[in-house]
């Protein structure tokens, strides 16, 4: 494999591996054109995959690219971010260079957790979720390339650590176009760590596989020329490649030990061959410790524990004074044990010669004091447990408090996988302990969420004590949530409270108050969740007094009362007092549950600026955490109170954006409301095909089980096949809507008003008679909730199934009510139906009135088919007015609009791309679309023909002024 040996016998220059080495540089070639790759080397121990690496990483290409070349090793495969410490780690980034250095600016430093402890080993107030850290490395990588192309190269990557990996598959799936070449080397003998987060990486689309073989005769007999000076005879060329296996390092070792012994290339050395054997590297250790002094075989199995180390901490590990070390680290380089450029064994394979040949109790017990010594200066808890997870048999005492110290480090880090790891041994060693399970279980929430379920019940079972019990049945609580078991989190929440309110009593103490607050907050997210466990948490609380909302478990138990009383129907005073009680600043933080529900809830009154504005701040907290979920729930959320304003474009700009995110992550299939909320503004905008499509993707399971997403995804499919011409199934869907909204209790009319939609299309098939008994009932709901949108549904549902003159004057009572609500599309609804009515009693000039008004008032919420329908009433009443064909700015797609805006208020592609969670190649890709359909040719006139074409600012969407104006 060699052209010449170093002193190492470690190969220099490649031989037989030369299209190995061809392909590698191809991809970087293809890296630095800007088309991204991941290439994975793999082959068995000693094949010569960190030589060809070596090779690569000095080719002409790399010296034009920013190299980040780590290796990982068995005594950090455990650690979080371990892998991403070894690419980046001679980058010395720390938090002192948050504010200075040009790689850590923007979302790059959500990555510091990931690359280096706090200042003064300070850990941060509270965990790092995964993402944000994913997040922030990602962009430390941009950054990066912002400087040129960029090539990520590991070794060893089967001892990388999960986390790593998963940032690596993260950043690999954001990567087209980007300047970057991955390259992962690994043993294909080796069981790796993470095993399923390496095959996701491997599946990748832009993967590419080298499997490094056995070198050929020909490759050893170059080998063999280039270390004997003597000819060498093809036999013994073919017996030292049969011995050897072809690869590369036990066929150096071998030829140098046959030289170093004398023997001879030829037919006469070929029975030395055999005395060597295929076993050289094993056989040579051994036979140098035999040589020398016990000290250096001390010293090596020291650096074989430790790595690459300090002579004193060797010295320490080994008990031989730090001059004897490096006496010891010469020799063995001189054995061509030690790497010639660093202290540390020349290759795994003879550290694993030199482990193999201490025994398995001495190793044992050398980890152990390994473990010991790294506590004792000092290094931090993940190190220390590093050594402790490789001791056999059950931890010790202070190495249980070793594990639990590093598995708080990694879930600073957002390394869950990595603290589990931790804790799963502390469990071992302590089977009955609460606090082991409730920890490793939250280690587990997010990335094993059913083992973690079965941990907390574990847990409960385990705890006598009511108030320990009341935190860990709210922690399993939220863990269902995640995995669809809310049923089970009901039962064991509500049992968990009827002890403490019986322990309590009615007046506990404070601390014990809002124990039993949070409690019932869990409860009721909980409950609220699906319809099976609705009615009984319904129950439990229709009687609890409202908490006075001066604590966090206040008002999110607050924000959650509003959503039941907003979903009675009943009160939209009482909703309205409550919710903003909730939101009211108090010097409380607010969760986003409860910033979510109680802008849900006043959406419903028509209290649309304090909705908006909790929404802004869900937004806000998403962007500046990086919390992608929920930053993505927010926005979809928004965009269908967006829609059911009339703010078509706002709300398209939202879902779209919503989709987008979710396409990148890999929950994104588990997500529904990014697609519903999308193929609902779809079809106002004339789009129904394209909203059937994207709500045939909807595939969670148990979808009729849940109380929100079911109600709004058949009222999506309703109205999608209404739009198609399909009344018959249209309708269906709409009664089985009602149907499942009365099994839940729910009577807020302008929630899901299905009703009013149903009454649309008996109206337009000419059966009204059979819409009565529907139509009842949605007036009965909307007189109850009493809001200008609800009396303006109701008298429109009425006057829609009601002829003569009696209709004329029920649509014109909706027109008024709907005309001093927001709900500017369903005004331009009822103005459009109005002047269908007069057009029918043949007032023609009362008719175009009122179609005209439809149709303006539809073009410019954005509500196109509306738009376009009145319209033709128009002419067919004998009316003029233009096709509706929009602005420019209508050609936009939603995600396009919402690029457009921010870029011309002023943001860069950088900020844009980092506060809607896509790439900077996605945001140019969308601004070139941008300015090619509206015919700019520079981002400067963004502005003024956005602002011609009032299209406001996303965070400032089209209703807010109209709202102003009315109030």
């Amino acid at each position: 494999m060699l052209d010449r040996a170093n002193d190492s016998g470690l190969p220099s220059l490649l031989v037989g591996r030369t299209s190995e080495l061809t392909v590698l540089t191809s991809h970087a070639e293809a890296a630095c054109a800007g088309r991204s790759g991941l290439v994975v080397l793999s082959g068995p121990a000693g094949i010569g995959k960190t030589s060809l690496l070596r090779a690569f990483l000095d080719s002409d290409t790399c010296r034009k690219m920013t190299v980040l070349h780590g290796t990982c090793g068995q005594v950090v495969a455990g650690s979080g971010y371990g892998g991403v410490r070894a690419l980046f780690g001679p980058l010395g980034l720390t938090a002192d260079d948050a504010h200075d250095s040009p790689l850590l600016q923007g979302s790059a430093r959500r990555a510091l957790p990931a690359l280096a402890p706090r200042p003064g080993g300070e850990e941060p107030p509270s965990p790092a979720t995964a993402y944000p850290v994913l997040h922030g490395l990602y962009w430390l990588a941009v950054n990066l390339m912002t400087q040129g192309p960029l090539v990520l190269v590991l070794d060893d990557a089967h001892w990388c650590d999960e986390r790593s990996l998963r940032w690596i598959d993260f950043l690999l799936r954001r990567a087209d176009h980007l300047p970057l070449l991955v390259v992962l080397a690994q043993r294909t003998e080796a069981e790796p760590v993470a095993p399923a987060a390496l095959a996701d990486i491997v599946a990748q689309p832009r993967s590419s596989a080298i499997r490094l073989g056995p070198l050929t005769d020909a490759d050893v007999a170059e080998l063999a020329r280039q270390i004997f000076p003597l000819p060498v005879a093809p036999s013994f060329v073919e017996r030292v490649a049969a011995v050897c296996g072809g690869n590369p390092l036990t066929v150096t070792r071998l030829l140098h030990e046959l030289r170093a012994k004398g023997a001879r290339p030829d037919d006469t050395g070929i029975r030395e061959i055999a005395e060597v054997g295929q076993y050289v590297v094993a056989q040579s250790v051994h036979a140098l410790f035999e040589r020398q002094p016990g000290w250096v075989r001390d010293v090596a199995t020291a650096i074989a524990v430790l790595g690459e180390e300090d002579p004193e901490h060797i010295g320490a590990l080994a008990a031989v004074p730090a001059a004897r070390v490096e006496e010891a680290v010469a020799l063995l380089r001189d054995a061509e044990m030690v790497a010639p450029d660093r202290p540390d064994l020349a290759h795994d394979v003879v550290r694993s010669a030199v482990l193999d040949a201490a025994g398995a109790d001495a190793l044992a017990g050398l980890r152990g004091r390994a473990a010991q010594l790294l506590s004792d200066i000092g290094r931090p808890a993940e190190e220390v447990a590093n050594q402790v997870l490789l001791v056999p048999g059950t931890p010790q005492p202070w190495m249980r408090w070793v594990l639990r110290e590093a598995a708080a480090q990694a879930t600073n880090r957002g390394a869950p996988e990595a603290a589990a790891r931790y804790l799963r041994r502390v469990l071992e060693a302590e089977p009955d302990s609460v606090a082991a399970h409730v920890q490793l279980a939250g280690a587990l929430a997010e990335t094993h969420p059913v083992e973690a379920i079965g941990l907390l019940k574990d847990a409960l079972d385990l705890t006598a004590d009511l108030r320990a019990k009341a935190p860990i049945a709210v922690q399993l609580a939220m863990t269902c949530l995640t995995v669809q078991q809310s049923p089970a989190a009901v039962r064991t929440l509500g049992g968990v409270l009827d002890a403490l309110e019986t322990e309590l009593g009615p007046d506990p103490e404070p601390r014990d108050r809002e124990l039993v607050t949070l409690v019932r907050s869990a409860l009721l997210i909980s409950g609220c969740d699906e319809k099976a466990t609705l009615t009984t948490v319904r129950e439990r609380f229709a009687q609890l007094a409202e908490p006075a909302g001066d604590t966090p478990a206040q008002r999110q138990l607050l924000a959650m009362m509003t959503v039941l009383s907003a979903m009675e129907g009943t009160s939209a005073e009482r909703t309205v007092r409550q919710a903003r009680r909730a939101l009211h600043p108090s010097g409380v933080a607010l969760g986003n549950w409860s910033l979510l529900f109680s802008a849900f809830t006043l959406s419903l009154a028509d209290e649309v600026e304090d909705a908006m504005e909790a929404l802004d701040r869900s937004l806000r907290y998403g962007q500046e955490n990086a919390a992608v979920w929920s930053y993505v729930l927010t926005l979809s959320t928004r965009a269908l109170m967006l829609h059911g304003l009339g703010a078509m474009p706002d709300a398209l700009a939202d879902a779209q954006t919503a989709v987008e995110i979710t396409s990148h992550e890999r929950w994104g299939s588990h997500m529904t409301m990014p697609q519903i909320a999308l193929a609902t503004v779809l079809i106002d905008r004339g789009e129904p095909e394209r909203a059937e499509e994207l709500l045939g993707q909807v595939t969670r399971p148990n979808l009729d089980g849940f109380v929100m997403e079911y109600h709004w995804y058949l009222m999506a499919r309703a109205r999608a096949r209404w739009a198609l011409g399909d009344g018959r199934t249209a309708l269906r869907l709409l009664l089985d809507c009602g149907s499942s909204l009365e099994e839940t209790g729910f009577a807020n009319p302008c929630f899901i008003p299905w009703w009013a939609e149903a009454a649309w299309i008996y109206a337009a098939e000419k059966r009204a008679d059979e819409a009565r008994d529907v139509v009842d009932h949605g007036t009965e709901l909307a007189r109850r909730w009493g809001t200008p949108r609800a009396l303006g549904l109701g008298a429109l549902a009425r006057g829609m199934t009601t002829r003569g003159e009696t209709g004329v004057g029920l649509l014109t009572e909706a027109v008024a009510h709907l005309s001093a609500s927001p709900a500017r599309a369903e005004h331009a609804r009822a103005e459009f139906m109005l002047g269908t009515a007069l057009l029918d009693a043949g007032d023609s000039r009362g008719a175009r009135e009122h179609l005209r008004a439809s149709a303006d008032l539809a073009q410019s919420c954005g509500a196109l088919a509306l738009a376009k329908a009145a319209r033709r009433r128009l002419v067919a009443a004998g009316g003029r007015m233009r096709e509706i064909t929009g602005s420019p700015v209508d050609l936009l797609t939603g995600t396009e609009r919402k690029v457009a805006t921010l870029a011309a208020a002023g943001a860069g592609n950088r900020e844009i791309a980092q506060s809607l969670f896509v790439t900077v190649r996605t945001v140019e890709t969308h601004l070139t679309s941008v300015y090619r359909k509206l015919g700019l040719t520079q981002r400067a006139e963004l502005a003024s023909v956005l602002r011609a074409q009032s299209v406001p600012h996303p965070q400032a969407p089209a209703w807010v002024s109209a709202a102003r104006g009315r109030g």
